[in-house]
């Protein structure tokens, strides 16, 4: 029903996620994200969005919360620099409920040094690994650093080990040192995105295969 009320009033829906756009002549956008019974809605074409609202209002019951502050478990900061969008609380209640809330800090989330293998030494929890590595990857949305080494302990779900699960831990006890650490957006007309890769040489102990890494600045 919501998709049919926005599809009929111009907007096309993405293939990939529940997310509608509207694009007009002046090269205005208003882009809509609908997940359960949450929406956001932004764009920069003012009485578009206003319109929008009536209109949905009209036809489901809505409350407008004003500017976006939280949605799914990511907090959003507004000020004149810009906007800043970090799990703060997200990483405060994986730390409690692992109960590494007064766990030792440390300044990398995996020592370089480390060669992880498959399993051939004691086995560790399978499900609270592959529970603790997925809370990972969702907060990987918003703390770029630990993509490498959550890419890495990921390759090891079916069959973790207990040095597998230490460099989980390894990255928990990364998160402690700044849980409310994030993504900032400036207010700025520059649009260019530089992006740096680099790879290693053989550097995988499974397959031999080169490993890559990459870095985006914000």
């Amino acid at each position: 029903m919501f998709s049919k009320v926005l599809k009929q009033d111009g907007y096309s829906q993405s293939q990939a996620d529940h997310t509608f756009i509207k694009h007009f002549p002046t090269g205005k956008i208003i882009v809509l994200i609908a997940y359960v019974d949450d929406i956001i809605l932004t764009g920069n074409h003012e009485e578009e969005m206003r319109r929008l609202k009536i209109l949905l209002s009209k036809e489901f019951q809505i409350e407008d919360l004003g500017h976006l502050r939280y949605f799914l478990g990511m907090e959003v900061a507004r000020s004149k620099e810009g906007n800043s969008v970090s799990q703060h609380k997200y990483v405060l209640d994986l730390l409690h409920e692992t109960g590494m809330s007064g766990c030792k800090q440390v300044e990398t989330p995996m020592d370089p040094n480390t060669k992880l293998i498959s399993r051939t030494e004691e086995e560790a929890d399978k499900g609270q690994y592959q529970c603790l590595v997925g809370k990972l990857i969702y907060l990987r949305h918003t703390r770029l650093a630990i993509s490498f080494s959550v890419g890495i302990v990921s390759q090891f779900l079916s069959n973790p080990s207990v040095d597998h699960m230490k460099v989980v831990i390894r990255i928990l006890r990364y998160l402690k040192k700044d849980p409310g650490k994030g993504l900032k957006f400036k207010k700025t007309l520059n649009r260019s995105l530089k992006v740096y890769i680099d790879a290693d040489w053989g550097g995988s102990p499974i397959n031999g295969r080169s490993i890559s890494g990459y870095c985006s600045p914000l």
